[in-house]
């Protein structure tokens, strides 16, 4: 279903009872609402929650923004490392807006939120900027940005920024296959015959690199969001894999020491993906904590 939100065309999914607990899940960098696993999602329903996915503006099924260019990579990680002032086609506290209206939209006035990675960021300045508007939230293998912590590894740095060798369906899979073997869990592998399938009907869905990159540079212009962290109020579950090479873990820790009474969930040989051997936990972390609101 498509909406309107913050004045973009905005699609989500809304599952579960319309008299559950509203929990919000923002996903990603260049990642779609179909990337949260169906399992997850039944396993939240199941514990009565009402689950709302959305894609992000430029990705998936939501409004692009195409009119704004293709970035020029190599240039801002030079304007990055030089710590020159970077100029992003959008910034993340614009896709905070987004998320903040759908819950406008659904006339929502608290809901529960988890955001993964770029949408962990992006969830950092939803529950910085509107306190009034969390009953949790819920922080997984993402940072606070800061620059002295832990970056990716050479080797995850290299196929996020990779292409895919052509444009058809099989080498489009086979990108988001080599990507998930290096950046995934390695202790927790995928069956690959499924991976395959839920990767190939992802690249159906859409595939929209430009702006996937579009959003890279959101990320690099935002910085350091460590001063946001101390106005977060709401509860808060930092969920991080030890053997996240995207993220290192030492940012998931970062912030379950900044944030006030945030509990947290640190998984030996998880990486940075979501294992389905971990939906159960998953499911229980975001629980607990969403009855430490009540």
């Amino acid at each position: 279903m498509q909406i309107s939100a913050n004045g973009i065309a905005i699609e989500i999914e809304d599952q579960g009872s319309p008299n559950g607990e509203p929990l919000l899940m923002i996903m990603g960098l260049g990642m779609q609402l179909t990337s949260w696993p169906d399992e997850l999602v039944q396993a939240l329903v199941s514990r009565g929650f009402r689950v709302i996915r959305f894609d992000n503006r430029d990705a998936g099924l939501s409004q692009g923004f195409d009119h704004l260019g293709v970035p020029n990579i190599p240039l801002t990680t030079l304007q990055h490392f030089l710590r020159w002032p970077l100029k992003a086609p959008y910034a993340l506290a614009d896709m905070a807006r987004d998320a903040l209206g759908v819950l406008d939209v659904l006339g929502i006035a608290r809901a529960h939120v988890l955001g993964a990675s770029l949408g962990g960021m992006v969830a950092q300045h939803l529950a910085a900027e509107n306190p009034g508007r969390l009953r949790s939230l819920n922080l997984m293998m993402t940072t606070s940005g800061a620059r002295s912590l832990p970056q990716a590894t050479l080797a995850a740095r290299k196929v996020m920024l990779r292409r895919p060798q052509g444009r058809g369906e099989e080498a489009l899979v086979q990108h988001y296959v080599e990507l998930f073997r290096v950046i995934g869990s390695p202790a927790y592998p995928h069956e690959s015959g499924m991976f395959r399938e839920r990767a190939l009907r992802n690249v159906r869905r859409a595939f929209r690199p430009a702006g996937t990159l579009r959003q890279l540079v959101a990320v690099a212009a935002d910085g350091d969001r460590t001063p946001l962290l101390g106005r977060i109020k709401a509860p808060t579950h930092v969920i991080h894999g030890e053997a996240d090479p995207l993220i290192p873990v030492e940012n998931g820790r970062d912030l379950a020491r900044r944030i006030a009474n945030a509990t947290s969930d640190f998984i030996a040989g998880m990486g940075h993906d979501l294992p389905l051997q971990l939906v159960p936990r998953y499911a229980e972390g975001l629980a607990v904590n969403a009855a430490r609101w009540a």
